[in-house]
């Protein structure tokens, strides 16, 4: 018997052939790339439940580990404000007590050399004068028991 002859292929024949095969391929892959994603989408409605539960408590357990994180530098944050505050109020405290002590002083100084007397010299004048004023009740209340005892002239006629 003789061999069947191959008929030659022309390159044009070859190439849709070609291009066939490779269509046919990228055809298959697509197709498994979809059945993918559907048994994906399955499975995701399946356990997405339970993956979102799991999510909810990784999630509540990262805020927790954040909030006392968050805290804890806050209250320190507001431990070094308040100590800060606390140093400043003191050295304006003294400030203030040093600046009033210069203005008093100086005020002191001023009305020393304008004449007008001070706070103890004051206070020794206001002594004086209620010891003076003591000794002139006591005159004058002798004087008055003096002129009592004294009986009353009486005018002369001419």
């Amino acid at each position: 018997m003789s061999k069947p002859k191959l008929k030659k292929r022309t390159p044009a024949e070859g190439a849709a052939q070609q291009t066939s095969g490779v269509s046919k391929t990228v055809m298959d892959s697509a197709q498994q790339i979809w059945l993918a994603g559907l048994g994906a989408f399955s499975k995701a409605q399946q356990e997405g439940g339970k993956l979102f539960e799991s999510l909810v408590k990784e999630g509540a357990a990262l805020d927790a580990k954040t909030r006392k994180f968050t805290e804890a530098k806050v209250s320190e944050a507001r431990g070094n404000v308040e100590s800060t505050l606390g140093q400043m109020r003191e050295r304006s405290q003294e400030t203030w007590d040093k600046l009033e002590k210069v203005f008093e002083d100086r005020v002191s100084r001023s009305l020393g050399r304008l004449g007008v007397p001070g706070r103890d010299e004051i206070k020794t004048l206001s002594s004086r004068v209620e010891e003076l004023s003591h000794e002139v009740r006591k005159l004058t209340e002798k004087r008055s028991g003096a002129a009592a005892k004294q009986p009353a002239k009486t005018a002369k006629r001419k």
